[in-house]
């Protein structure tokens, strides 16, 4: 058993766990990491529990410390400088004429490392543009390329529904949507209802996907044939939930029928 704490790090909306170290931690706490690359900054989203090996990734690492009140300062500067790493990037990718859109900059803790978020419709080398910026910022720089959905995920906004993104609220990962989800809950398939703001299909398509496909056990779909006193009609409407359904018969009568009756 390990003694982990789930943290939210900056710049990242997914949870990872490290190791207490022996440090008697809290939830909502600001600690400092072990990073790969370097330090990172993060906040403790999950309290201190036992945990067993096959339910972690390792190589796993550790809380160095908790924020003192010097590195919550050094962060906020190092964030405010991010803010001019995006500036400073365009200026450069335009004179070296990369069509490149930036997204989002983060150093590590220490600076011993910049990230550079962007999107782009093509591949692009940004060899030159690494180059430039580790001249300026004397640091390792390394670009990566985003798809639209992480770009909204990154950005935030409303959803069609009133409410912030869900992928910048409160989802971790990006879950396979396909338009059979929205054929299986009879939605129009007009794309500006259900696509998202990153104009691919919505992720809320997934989340009644499962109960709709329970639903629909027993109950015809539209278009099938089902016979009534009239003769052969054909199925027109579902309603799931309330379990009936109409038919049109070749007469052009519409017929409601129950389900549960």
């Amino acid at each position: 058993m390990y003694n982990v704490v789930g943290i939210s790090l900056e710049g990242s909306s997914k949870i990872y766990f490290f190791e207490t170290n022996n440090i008697a931690l809290k939830k909502g706490q600001f600690v400092i990491t072990e990073l790969d690359s370097g330090l990172g900054y993060g906040k403790v989203v999950i309290g201190p529990k036992n945990e067993k090996k096959e339910n972690l990734i390792f190589p796993l690492k550790k809380v160095i410390r908790i924020a003192t009140q010097q590195d919550i300062k050094q962060y906020d500067m190092a964030k405010k400088e991010s803010i001019k790493v995006i500036k400073k990037a365009k200026a450069i990718a335009d004179k070296l004429k990369l069509d490149m859109n930036f997204v989002d900059a983060q150093f590590t803790f220490d600076k011993s490392q910049l990230y550079i978020k962007y999107t782009a419709d093509d591949r692009i080398d940004f060899r030159e543009l690494a180059k430039k910026l580790a001249q300026v910022y004397k640091t390792r720089i390394e670009l990566r390329q985003i798809g639209v959905r992480d770009k909204a995920k990154q950005m935030g906004g409303l959803g069609p529904c009133g409410r912030i993104l869900c992928c910048n609220s409160f989802l971790n990962d990006f879950e396979s949507v396909s338009i059979n989800m929205a054929k299986n809950q009879y939605l129009s398939l007009n794309p500006t209802k259900i696509n998202g703001v990153c104009g691919r299909l919505l992720c809320c398509l997934n989340y009644e996907d499962e109960i709709y496909t329970e639903l629909k056990k027993g109950m015809p779909a539209i278009g099938d044939k089902y016979k009534t006193e009239r003769g052969l009609a054909e199925v027109v409407e579902v309603n799931l939930f309330k379990k009936y359904f109409f038919v049109e018969t070749s007469d052009k009568i519409i017929e409601r029928i129950d389900m549960e009756k």
